[in-house]
């Protein structure tokens, strides 16, 4: 049996209440355990990676567009992106269902991803 700390478990689940960020620094800062180095390096290989899994899910059938967004969310909580988080399991979720759903998730996770895109180019040049 695993046995997790109460900090484990802080650690591992965003807030519940809506973050006005596009990226959770606080969030990010542990991930990285404050080095900010590492910091700059996670936030430019998510900043490549979301790029050619947008690039994916745009031209891949929905199941290939289902996993590409798979690989993204679990990225994108590794620095506290939760709006690219929920959007990417959004179309994970809408590939299996009907076509106008699918678009509509498209779409949100487009918007997520350019926001935290743009979140992280700040970042990068205030670091």
């Amino acid at each position: 049996m695993i046995a997790f700390s109460r900090l484990d478990l802080a650690i591992a689940s965003p807030s519940l209440a809506p973050l006005a960020a596009p990226i959770d620094r606080e969030h990010l800062a542990r991930m990285t355990l404050g080095e900010r180095s590492l910091e700059r390096e996670v936030l430019g290989l998510f900043d490549r990676q979301a790029e050619i899994m947008l690039g994916r899910m745009s031209k891949s059938a929905p199941a290939v567009a289902a996993a590409a967004a798979h690989t993204l969310k679990g990225s994108a909580r590794g620095i506290g992106a939760w709006r690219v988080a929920n959007a990417a399991e959004a179309v994970e979720l809408a590939a299996a269902g009907p076509s106008g759903e699918y678009k509509t998730a498209l779409g949100t996770i487009k918007e997520a991803v350019d926001e935290a895109k743009t979140a992280i180019a700040e970042m990068l040049r205030s670091n």
